[in-house]
């Protein structure tokens, strides 16, 4: 076993993991919920916390056989924890013994539990002398078993009929650490070199990319706040390839869009690979401060725009773009390794709704793409509205737009199609999509 965090005792990071998982059960992100949290307790907050949510399908059912009447909503949250941390040996973070002691701890010290201490102490020592057997009777319940909503796992099972299963199951495992090396400032292999001397082992993928085997802080990576490198997950790392390569512009420095650029990864990554002139729009002020901040370090500029992408008169000048970004909102359903919470936040509904924002932003923005210029359209989804019936819809109402080749859907961990583009070697990635449309005329 090994410790989330040694220094601090588990009963007082077992309470915040609880108060986050109770947060993103009303709705809240884990983003948003551990930004409250103590900075001491903050990491070992958040493994525990992301450990929990990607069982948490499983501890919930497990709690329905201990007790058929949920306890308040705090103590629910404090127990579910508890059985998603020590449900198995092999999985558990600390001893399941020391687990099961820290949440009885937890329920006694923890205002919000006032009273529930002896209830979820007789709910984890019955949990501990039947564990086998209940996690075994759920075997037939796809939620337990998958750790996500139904709604989610019978559309995965309709779209993906052969792959929903290795989808669910990337989803709760670690992603991997990639880096994309600023290629402005220092070659991908000296780079490499550079990760050696500080000890950290990582392998090629893709042209400019870097996978460590193991994760490590920021400020671990030399020459991080020096602007020699970005993390920045491998598929995200296609967009600025494939909508740069092959572009033939009327200048030498093309002028590019990046709509919804915020927090600036592709629009850094575009000024990182090519002399253009890029504008970064994004609706939110408080991200646009984190583009400026991620381009100032990494020593390249954009013009940054605050503004709605899907209403250009508040931002355009009226000149068309030769290339254009449109990295959608859409359900991140394709980056749940990284965000465990999202699948508990989204509904079913939302997916509609999304589509609905995207087939709105693409019409909008194909508009300022000039003629002979193209739009790469990306979604972090796996879903099929949200990506392939989304263009499909589009290139049937748009007689002046091809489909280039294109990745089109990136499971977790697949490779792109052959005979598209190459994808990175490894094939550990987040799901995205990706469609790059030209648009017809002189």
């Amino acid at each position: 076993m090994t410790n989330v965090d040694q220094a601090t005792p588990l009963w007082r990071q077992l309470l915040a993991t609880a108060s986050v998982v109770q947060r993103v059960r009303g709705g809240a992100s884990a983003t948003a919920a551990l930004t409250d949290v103590a900075v001491a307790l903050r990491p070992g907050v958040q493994a525990l916390s992301f450990q929990v949510l990607r069982n948490l399908g499983l501890a919930q059912s497990l709690r329905l056989q201990l007790a058929r009447r949920a306890p308040p909503p705090a103590t629910d949250a404090l127990l579910c924890s508890a059985l998603a941390l020590a449900w198995s040996d092999a999985q558990a973070p600390y001893e399941v013994f020391t687990l099961v002691n820290q949440t009885v701890e937890a329920a006694k010290r923890g205002a919000a539990h006032r009273g529930q201490a002896n209830f979820v102490n007789a709910c984890l020592r019955r949990f501990m002398r039947e564990r086998e057997a209940m996690v075994a009777s759920l075997q037939s319940d796809p939620v337990a078993v998958w750790s996500h909503p139904q709604w989610w796992i019978d559309r995965l099972k309709r779209e993906r009929p052969t792959q929903w299963q290795a989808i669910l199951a990337q989803n709760n495992h670690h992603a991997p650490m990639t880096l994309r090396v600023n290629v402005r400032k220092i070659g991908v292999p000296d780079y490499q070199a550079a990760l050696v001397g500080a000890g950290i082992d990582a392998v090629p993928v893709g042209p400019s990319g870097l996978t460590l085997t193991r994760a490590v802080p920021v400020h671990a990576l030399p020459g991080f706040t020096q602007g020699l490198v970005s993390v920045q997950d491998a598929a995200a790392q296609l967009a600025a390839p494939l909508l740069l390569g092959g572009l033939v512009a009327p200048s030498t420095r093309p002028r590019v869009l990046d709509a919804c650029a915020a927090p600036g990864g592709k629009t850094a990554h575009l000024l990182e690979m090519a002399d253009c002139d890029v504008t970064a729009i994004d609706v939110d002020p408080v991200r646009c401060e984190r583009i400026e901040q991620n381009l100032r370090r990494l020593g390249v500029n954009a013009q940054l725009i605050t503004a709605d992408a899907a209403n250009p008169q508040a931002w355009w000048d009226g000149r068309q773009f030769d290339a254009v970004l449109l990295d959608a909102p859409c359900t991140a359903s394709g980056i749940v390794r990284r965000h465990p919470d999202v699948r508990w936040l989204r509904r079913e509904s939302d997916i509609e709704q999304l589509a609905a924002i995207q087939a709105r932003l693409l019409q909008t923005l194909w508009s300022v793409v000039r003629p002979g210029g193209r739009l790469l359209y990306s979604t972090c989804s796996v879903f099929k509205a949200e990506g392939q019936e989304q263009i499909e819809t589009f290139l049937a109402h748009n007689s002046n737009a091809t489909l280039a080749p294109s990745p089109g859907h990136l499971m977790p961990k697949s490779g792109a199609k052959p005979e598209a583009v190459p994808d990175n070697l490894q094939g550990d990635h987040d799901g995205f999509y990706y469609a790059l449309l030209e648009k017809c005329g002189a």
